[in-house]
């Protein structure tokens, strides 16, 4: 089991992180999060009251399509957040030299593209990407690593590729994740390079010295090595990686009621009246994007309903892809990990610009 307190070369630069992920490095009484309290209190009780009710047309319509809400979602997502959460306390236990041989050299364009294809094939849900790319900005990536690797991962992960697939096509589907890398890409490099000219600041985890590069399996090889192996050993990666992905479930939640709220006040076939593929119909689903929070797995059937219902294949991708520059979940938890506005802020400066003029292209190319 790792220690409770990371060594000082380690401590994140983040105090209110450090704080809140880890109490008894904390001289004092640490403050109670009240907004993970009250999101994880109103997910379990709307998720019990949806569970035990035996009539919901008993309850306010309201309630029932929040309850109703959460219920899926909660559903759709845990198995997600589960895997997230045995990935952060596995990364917790590796030195950080052989996580950043895996993603190759921060600030460089191999380093980005490596973090994008290591996002593209890690199958979870966009919430346990969340928690993943946190951790690995904790252990050294750089910032541009970072945002390819969110960029490019959150809904073409393998097991929704192969639904997506089913849904629209191998076609629109293979353009979907090739838009997506591009994406990841290019924000990614440029990302970097704002660092480098002191627009945004650097990673202070970073490490400074060039990483050997490491293979996906010599990475497993290490993980089991450095794990206990024993139901001890497991239930602290645990607990290790619940501690190490607090900050992400606390906006995790909070998004998850937001969502149902919005859920229970405009039906979904609203939505898909509005998409057609016009500029019009294009920012219409960039606002709808914004303001559905929805996990990978609830995005996907939506956005492929675009492509097939709608006629609007490049309306599909950008409700897939501004949802991830617009959420307001990952933007918070970036502002947080970073300390830094104008790092979350410059997620959706940066990306909406390109998912916008690749939207474009996709419907003129679909029409």
């Amino acid at each position: 089991m790792s220690s409770c307190c990371p060594p000082p070369s380690e401590k994140p630069a983040n105090t209110e992180i450090a704080q809140s992920s880890d109490s008894c490095c904390d001289s004092g009484k640490a403050r109670p999060d009240y907004l993970l309290r009250f999101g994880a209190s109103g997910v379990a009780l709307l998720y019990l009251l949806a569970l035990l009710a035996t009539d919901s047309s008993a309850l306010p319509a309201g309630l029932a399509a929040a309850s109703g809400g959460v219920f899926e979602l909660v559903n759709t997502m845990w198995w997600g957040l589960v895997m997230a959460v045995l990935f952060v306390g596995l990364l917790e236990r590796l030195p950080r030299e052989l996580i950043m041989g895996l993603l190759g050299q921060g600030g460089s364009v191999v380093g980005v593209c490596r973090a994008t294809l290591a996002g593209v094939l890690l199958d979870l849900c966009s919430h346990g990407i969340l928690m993943v790319g946190t951790k690995l900005y904790q252990r050294g990536a750089s910032l541009g690593q970072l945002m390819a690797f969110l960029i490019a991962s959150p809904w073409n992960s393998l097991s929704l590729t192969v639904v997506l697939i089913a849904l629209i096509g191998w076609g629109w589907t293979l353009l979907f994740i090739a838009g997506s890398m591009v994406i990841g890409v290019i924000s990614g490099v440029l990302f970097d390079r704002l660092v480098a000219r002191g627009v945004l600041p650097a990673n202070p985890n970073s490490v400074p010295a060039a990483a050997e590069p490491v293979a996906v399996g010599e990475l497993f090889v290490e993980a089991w090595r450095h794990s206990e192996k024993s139901w001890s050993g497991f239930a602290a990666l645990l607990v290790d990686g619940l501690r190490g992905s607090k900050m992400v479930f606390r906006w995790l939640f909070f998004g998850i009621l937001l969502a149902v709220a919005v859920r229970a006040l405009v039906p979904l076939e609203s939505y898909q009246l509005w998409f057609g593929p016009t500029l019009a119909g294009l920012l219409a689903t960039l606002l709808a994007a914004t303001i559905i929070e929805v996990c990978s797995e609830g995005s996907t059937p939506i956005a492929a309903d675009i492509v097939t219902r709608a006629a609007a294949p490049g309306n599909g991708f950008t409700f897939l892809m501004a949802g991830v520059a617009t959420d307001y979940t990952e933007i918070m938890v970036l502002r947080d990990l970073t300390r830094s506005w104008k790092i979350a802020l410059f997620l959706p400066l940066l990306t909406l610009p390109q998912v916008l003029l690749l939207g474009g292209l996709m419907n003129l190319l679909g029409g």
